[in-house]
């Protein structure tokens, strides 16, 4: 019985996860970034300079091949009250200020400002930029929010990375690859949750999971459960770690997440019967193509 489960879901976490090429090029775009943004802004040039990836590149969550890496840049103090005594929305005012220095280095680079980043389209890769202020000496820090008016926002990157770190730990490297299974889900299906809710959520899930500390074997009851689990999620809310601010899930979400869960209970029901092919269809109707038909 189960004789395709390890290798399927062996095989699928392979083919989601970043290839070298991937990563050295995300990395050299963002370095390039943040060298720019250090010139402009405290005026010298090093290859060390401010700023730290964030988002699912700094959680180990990115799923190949990837759309954009996060990066936050620290902006000096100072730029911070110069901004508060402008007119009308500030917060919109220093996005287009920091994409006015990128331009000056990626002139022929397509560029905007949007939301609460700057975002640099490189060809092969998106750079998203969060210019922020260090708020204290704990690692929190005000990032700009340009909607409804705008407003600066409190955030905790490290502590969302150091959450996610903790949970994998406790899951012996579950958590992560899960993550990036269950963000192939939310890109195949549409489905209305973002990248850091479900990466949360696989993390609260993980860490009192009774196999949680199994390998690719227990993959299929990982996926059938963490989704009957995720149906019964429906408005509830998320702690942001860090700042421990609510995110309420609302249920826009529901009916896809129940349509997975009915979809991977046939599959778990095939695969403990061996119809490997049966289960890897069904598999393929919740994460398409990247998770194999064929495993034998």
């Amino acid at each position: 019985m189960w004789a395709g489960v390890r290798q399927r879901f062996r095989r699928f976490h392979e083919v989601l996860n970043l290839s070298k090429d991937q990563i050295d090029d995300g990395l050299v775009k963002q370095l390039g970034v943040r060298k720019s943004l250090h010139r402009a802004y405290y005026g010298d040039s090093t290859d060390e300079p401010l700023g730290f990836i964030v988002g699912s590149w700094g959680k180990g969550t990115a799923v190949a091949p990837p759309s954009d890496v996060d990066i936050f840049f620290e902006l000096p103090v100072d730029v911070y009250h110069r901004i508060q005594t402008y007119q009308g929305n500030k917060q919109s005012a220093l996005l287009q200020e920091v994409r006015g220095h990128l331009l000056s280095t990626y002139s022929q680079t397509n560029m905007r400002g949007d939301g609460q980043v700057v975002i640099v389209g490189f060809n092969t890769i998106t750079v998203e930029v969060v210019p922020a202020f260090r708020y204290d000496a704990n690692g929190r820090f005000y990032m700009p929010d340009t909607n409804d008016g705008g407003r600066w926002k409190l955030v905790d990157p490290q502590a969302e990375i150091a959450y996610i770190d903790a949970a994998d730990r406790n899951s012996s490297g579950n958590v992560r690859p899960m993550a990036q299974m269950l963000k192939t889900w939310k890109r195949h299906c549409n489905v209305p949750l973002k990248s850091y809710q479900i990466e949360l959520l696989v993390a609260e899930f993980m860490q009192n999971y009774l196999y949680r500390h199994h390998d690719h074997f227990y993959y299929d009851w990982f996926i059938r459960d963490f989704l009957a689990w995720l149906c019964n999620k429906a408005w509830a809310n998320l702690t942001i770690p860090g700042t421990l601010a609510l995110i309420n899930l609302g249920d826009a979400w529901l009916s896809r997440a129940q349509t997975a869960h009915d979809r991977a209970i046939r599959a778990c029901d095939d695969e403990y019967n061996d119809y490997t092919i049966s289960a890897g269809e069904e598999w393929q109707k919740i994460f398409g193509h990247h998770i194999p038909i064929q495993v034998l």
